[in-house]
């Protein structure tokens, strides 16, 4: 075979795990697959129509946010954060993301200020007609902002936090309007783009501490395995 055959066949399998991957994420933090629930490879693979080897590659990096747990001899399963795990989560990522604020604060090209409005509008867009995609909009805003600092490594655990964060209010969070997010966003974009280092920070801080507040229990219900993953498969064109 050619390189540039293997090229093509690394691709196809890059972007099929990418989609399981997606998949599967948009599953647990929607409800769809509840704490706990087995994550079989073997299961998986069927109903989305992959190998077990891509699955893998999807779980490990679903592990590595802290949405599934990877237990030996065990398998997969959805993970089941408690609520001081939440309060330790949110706790850290208030002051990684005081420090994305200061990271940015006199640095921001128009360029980038504009793709954070771009995403913020989409955000907006998205919160008449779908809640959940208007959820993980605001979600990627914050994994958009400290990718914008160019710090691979708060950027790697600001993501990680983030997914954290959307799974413990996924199984914990009392509803709320996408109006606060998005009203909150464009107001740090603007502190950030004139360079108001207080504001900037103050806006932050105030942002995640909303978000924490919205960490309160609520009742489980309990959901069958077998169909669930086929909307979300559709979607990802699997």
């Amino acid at each position: 075979m050619t390189a540039d055959g293997h090229d093509k066949i690394r691709k196809s399998t890059v972007s099929k795990s990418d989609a399981v991957y997606r998949a599967l994420k948009r599953a647990i933090l929607d409800q769809a697959l509840a704490a706990g629930t087995k994550l079989p490879e073997d299961s998986i693979g069927e109903r989305l129509g992959v190998s077990r080897t891509i699955v893998r590659q999807a779980l490990a990096r679903l592990n590595g946010e802290g949405l599934i747990e990877l237990r030996p001899h065990k398998g997969a399963c959805v993970a089941q954060p408690s609520l001081e795990d939440g309060r330790n989560i949110f706790a850290v990522r208030r002051s990684l993301e005081a420090l994305v604020v200061d990271s940015l604060i006199g640095k921001l090209s128009p360029q980038q200020i504009r793709q954070l409005e771009a995403h913020v509008e989409a955000e907006d867009m998205a919160r008449a007609n779908d809640t959940a995609t208007s959820i993980q909009l605001a979600g990627e805003f914050h994994v958009l902002l400290a990718k914008l600092t160019e710090n691979d490594i708060l950027s790697r655990y600001v993501t990680e936090l983030v997914s954290r964060s959307s799974l413990i209010l996924s199984l914990y969070g009392r509803p709320h309007s996408p109006d606060c997010a998005v009203s909150e966003h464009r107001e740090l974009i603007t502190a950030l783009a004139m360079g108001d280092r207080d504001k900037a920070g103050a806006l932050m801080l105030h942002h995640i501490d909303a978000i924490t507040t919205r960490a309160l229990l609520k009742s489980q219900t309990e959901k069958d395995f077998p169909d669930l993953l086929a909307a979300y498969a559709r979607e990802e064109g699997l």
